[in-house]
């Protein structure tokens, strides 16, 4: 479903949603995540959980939950997460449930960003959890291929680090459709109020559902 570009009521509702972005490095799903959790009444972003060190003025259930391989394997063990994955064949990632699904029953509104694969966890996990199915929309930011390589040499990033990117992103764009709402990007102001538009349309759902 592509994203109503216009602007939200300003009118504030209380309904709980969880909005999980995804999309390309150099697509700003950081950034709007920020925007929401500033800009918007009641979001909070989830918490992940992280096997990396804390990297100076990082605070553990701030930032991430940092946990040694041990703790995080006993997570797993317990089937304690929604979705995981190893990052550079190094650190391993995790979301919680209890991360999403304890303030969304607490009525608070959640956003986070994670890779494709992780999406696709997500659902998986919707399709056992009736209070994640219902709560939960799909969002992916959409650059176009030329424009996606611009931004990310605009970053200085290497010319080998942005042909990798680019591949993972060629191959995650196919997987688009799968997703409930798609942003095509077109600047940092015209993505957030899509964003706020796309955060209406899912409370609604949440309503009717």
């Amino acid at each position: 479903m592509a994203a109503d570009s216009a602007a939200p009521s300003s009118s504030i509702d209380n309904t709980p949603v969880l909005l999980v972005l995804a999309g390309p490095a150099g697509s700003g799903k950081t950034t709007l995540c920020e925007r929401m959790v500033a800009e918007v009444p009641g979001f909070s972003r989830v918490v992940t959980t992280t096997t990396r060190e804390p990297r100076p003025g990082e605070v553990n259930g701030v930032h991430y939950h940092f946990f040694t391989a041990e703790e995080f394997d006993q997570h797993l063990a317990e089937n304690a997460f929604l979705e995981w994955a190893w990052v550079h064949r190094k650190n391993r990632y995790g979301t919680l449930a209890s991360s999403v699904l304890d303030p969304l029953a607490a009525g608070h509104s959640l956003i986070i960003n994670v890779d494709v694969q992780g999406v696709d966890n997500f659902r998986r996990a919707a399709a056992a959890n009736p209070l994640l199915a219902r709560h939960m929309g799909t969002v992916y930011i959409d650059v176009p291929i030329p424009e996606l390589r611009e931004r990310l040499e605009g970053r200085g990033e290497s010319t080998e680090e942005i042909d990798r990117r680019m591949i993972t992103a060629e191959r995650e764009q196919q997987e688009r459709e799968k997703f409930d709402y798609v942003i095509t990007s077109a600047s940092k102001e015209a993505d957030f109020v899509a964003l706020q538009a796309i955060w209406k349309q899912l409370q609604t759902r949440v309503q009717e559902g």
